[in-house]
């Protein structure tokens, strides 16, 4: 299908100059733009079913099973910051 579309100059400069710094013809850099703009709208942004929500979750916990269980006590300010503060000094003295 064959489609004509009018640009304003400023739109069209900006399509050249992109068509050239990618090093394609005009005319594929405007199908590419296009299907982007196509697949884009199609797809649902952040509305999943609960099929969807439940893959994906599936998906972040493969291989969560090889992970070593830990204390909650593993997961205290201390195990993770080695400042020296003891929580009564916001900022550490000179």
């Amino acid at each position: 299908m064959t489609i004509r579309v009018d640009l304003n100059p400023e739109m069209e400069a900006r399509l050249k100059a992109e068509a050239r710094s990618q090093g394609v013809p005009l005319e594929k850099l405007a199908e590419q733009l296009l299907k982007e703009a196509l697949t884009a709208s199609s797809m649902p942004q952040g509305v999943l079913t609960v099929e969807e929500f439940h893959h994906m979750l599936a998906g972040m916990a493969e291989g969560s099973e090889k992970l070593p269980n830990l204390a909650t006590e593993s997961f205290s300010r201390e195990s993770f910051y080695a400042d020296g503060l003891d929580g009564r000094d916001a900022v550490p003295r000179r």
